[in-house]
Formats: structure tokens, C-alpha cells, sequence
């Protein structure tokens, strides 16, 4: 039997398409989504850009979807908060911030959205490995006199290291090489290079893979070393690479999580509490997240968001003056 067709439209009654039209509205409305500027994509502040964003998501149920974006750099991170709006983070040394908010050096731009900057919560910090091989008889920073040194090219660590060779009375002494990074392990495992000096969390994946290829050894600074170079004392514990039985003392740069005046202050408590609330479950499958504490927050320096300040309040943080 053929089954007629109405020659008429279907009607819907009125109340069930607004019903429709707002749980469809509601459902796209209740998920905040937020970009995270972060590092290169071969960085290890990429992974852990990465790890935040899963983190996010699993702590909010799906609430909060974070779109992780790869960045040149921390400079490059600060300056876009002067055409980003909404729901910006990025990471960057607390010292830029403090750089952009007086419009110095790099930031001679001077845009007054700098002014709009707050800080979130804490990420592990970078830090300073002086590796040496093993055979190589370097046992400390006076070592390195008339050997081959790999400092990277243009980073950070390289910066740093350069610094260091100047600070402590090797200038001129040390065969500096200035190639890539990503040379440093192959170079190290050929007996090309004495050592080479790498900045980021601990622990390091470029260190893990230089002590699964050759004995290594890391070079730990004295406290007056560590004052001197105006950087703050990190130790990495003993165990943290093969072969490394002892605690190394070495220089770290604080860096942060950040955003701006734009973002609601819903939206920057939920991010502070989920990274909070998921850190332990981030700690278990990478060790870096161990050594971030609410103890450090106070080196974020900056003023923290009213969402993220929020927060810390409701759970007892004693919030230094200057961050409120």
C-alpha cells in the first residue's frame, strides 16, 4: 500500500523550537575555550602546554578546551597582549613582565594593554644544566678551561651560559660553539664536544637522551656562584638522570602562566583551580610538575587576576601585597 505524503509543511509547535534552539545554545555557551601561547613545538614547555590543555579538559569535564599555539619565544608571547583579547594566556619569565609593564628594552612599544597583564599560577621554572662527559675529567665550572662547549644558538641557556663563562673568569678560555641545540647530544656522544649547556625543566629531555648515550656528569654551582649570577637556586635531585647520584645545585629562571584584565574572572578561577586540582595527576606521568609548589607563587611578581586571587584565598595561600 503507498504511504501518502502531506502536501503541507510539517508544523513544529513555537515552544518546542525555542526549547530546541536554547539547550543547542546552552551546550555551545557552557564551553569556555581559551588560547595558550607557549614555545616551539620541540620545546619541553610545549609538552607541557600539551599536558595543560588534556588537563583542563579532563578537570572540567569538557568545560574548558584549551588551544595550544607554538610560539618563537617569550618575547613574542608578551607583545601579543597588545592585540590579543578575551581568553589569552601565555608563558613567560615573571622579568619580561616587569620589562613590557615599563616599556623597556624589547618593549619600547610601550602598549598600555602591558598594563592589563595578570598572572594565573606557576609552571616549572628553567633551568641551568651544565652536562659534561664523563670522560671528559670536568668536575666543576673551572673545568671548562681549554675545553669544547656547546651553548646552543640564540635561546635563552645560551644567554645564560655565555654570561656564566664571563661571571666566574673563563672568558676567552672555553672553545664556545654556537650551532643548534638539537646538535648537542650526537656531538657529545661522538666525542665532539666536552659538554654543552641546556636550559628548561628538569627533567630535561635532551639530558635523558644524552645519559642513555654516554656517562655524563652535571656541574653543580656553590651558593655564592648562584648569588652572583642573580638567578634563583634550583635542585635537582639526585637520581633525575642515569648516572647522577647526587643533588645538583644549579641557577633556574621562574616562569609563569599569564593573561590579561580581558579574561572574566569565572573563567581565570576555573583555570587556576583545575591546574591546581589535576597537578598531582600531571606529577605521576612527568616528574617537571613536581617541582612546581604553591609555596613559589610569590615569584610570579605580577598582580594575580581577581579569578585567579579568588582562588588562592579560598584555600588558605598567603598572598604577598604587591600581587593583590
Amino acid at each position: 500500500m503507498k504511504t501518502l505524503k502531506p502536501d503541507f509543511p510539517i508544523l513544529i509547535p513555537i515552544s518546542v523550537a525555542i526549547f530546541v534552539f536554547l539547550f543547542g545554545f546552552q551546550t555551545v555557551s557552557a564551553q569556555t575555550r581559551v588560547t595558550y601561547k607557549s614555545a616551539k613545538t620541540s620545546s619541553s614547555y610545549f609538552q607541557m602546554a600539551v599536558q595543560i590543555a588534556e588537563a583542563m579538559k579532563k578537570g572540567s569535564n569538557g568545560k574548558i578546551i584549551v588551544t595550544v599555539e607554538e610560539s618563537q619565544g617569550s618575547v613574542q608571547n608578551v607583545k601579543e597582549v597588545g592585540k590579543r583579547k578575551g581568553n589569552y594566556v601565555f608563558t613567560t619569565p615573571p622579568s619580561l613582565i616587569r620589562l613590557a609593564m615599563s616599556g623597556k628594552k624589547m618593549f619600547k612599544d610601550k602598549s598600555p594593554n602591558y598594563q592589563n597583564i595578570r598572572s594565573l599560577f606557576i609552571i616549572p621554572s628553567l633551568t641551568m644544566h651544565f652536562v659534561v662527559r664523563e670522560k671528559s675529567g670536568i668536575k666543576n665550572f673551572a673545568d671548562l678551561k681549554g675545553k669544547t662547549f656547546l651553548i646552543g644558538k640564540g635561546s635563552f641557556g645560551a644567554r645564560e651560559a655565555a654570561k656564566y663563562i664571563e661571571m666566574f673568569g673563563l672568558a676567552g678560555q672555553v672553545k664556545l660553539i654556537d650551532t643548534e641545540l638539537n646538535n648537542a647530544v650526537p656531538a657529545l656522544k661522538n666525542g665532539q664536544i666536552d659538554g654543552f649547556a641546556t636550559a628548561g625543566s628538569y627533567p630535561a629531555p635532551n639530558v635523558i637522551e644524552a645519559s642513555a648515550s654516554v656517562k655524563i656528569g652535571l656541574l653543580s654551582f656553590s651558593d655564592q656562584q648562584i648569588k652572583q649570577s642573580k638567578r634563583t637556586k634550583l635542585v635537582i635531585p639526585a637520581n633525575t638522570y642515569s648516572g647522577i647520584a647526587n643533588d645538583i645545585n644549579t641557577m633556574s629562571l621562574s616562569v609563569g602562566a599569564y593573561t590579561t584584565t580581558s579574561m572574566d574572572h569565572q573563567t581565570a578561577y576555573q583555570l587556576t583551580k583545575t591546574f591546581w586540582e589535576q597537578k598531582a595527576g600531571m606529577s605521576k606521568a612527568n616528574l617537571w610538575w613536581s617541582a612546581v609548589r604553591l609555596e613559589n607563587l610569590n615569584t610570579l611578581e605580577t598582580k594575580l587576576h581577581p579569578g585567579a586571587l579568588k582562588y588562592y584565598e579560598e584555600i588558605g595561600v598567603n598572598i604577598p601585597d604587591n600581587m593583590k
